[in-house]
């Protein structure tokens, strides 16, 4: 079964350019891991310091593969002091009927 979730998390002001250039660099890393589906990155539209991400991963397993990666601390720990949050907030989604 797919894994799929959405992480948020807020810039602070004045850090939104520098939030979206890591954010950037970190998600073209991710698209190229092999059991990457979806990493797309938004920003609300009436609030575009609030960052939105949506990823899809190919199974449970790959999603663990995702955490491993050795890019990923380096870019949580340059991201913590730029967000008002300590962490991105994560959301796991369930599939339901209808989805692929």
């Amino acid at each position: 079964m797919k894994k799929t979730l959405f992480a948020e998390f807020t810039a602070r002001e004045g850090a939104e350019a520098e939030v979206s250039r890591l954010v950037g660099d970190y998600a073209a890393r991710v698209r190229e891991e092999e059991g990457n589906l979806v990493f797309d990155v938004y920003t609300k539209a009436s609030e575009p310091r609030a960052f939105w991400i949506f990823e899809v991963y190919r199974d449970a397993a790959a999603f663990e593969t995702h955490l491993k990666a050795p890019y990923g601390p380096p870019f949580n720990t340059a991201l913590a002091p730029l967000i008002e949050e300590d962490a991105s907030v994560l959301t796991f989604l369930d599939p339901q009927a209808g989805n692929p």
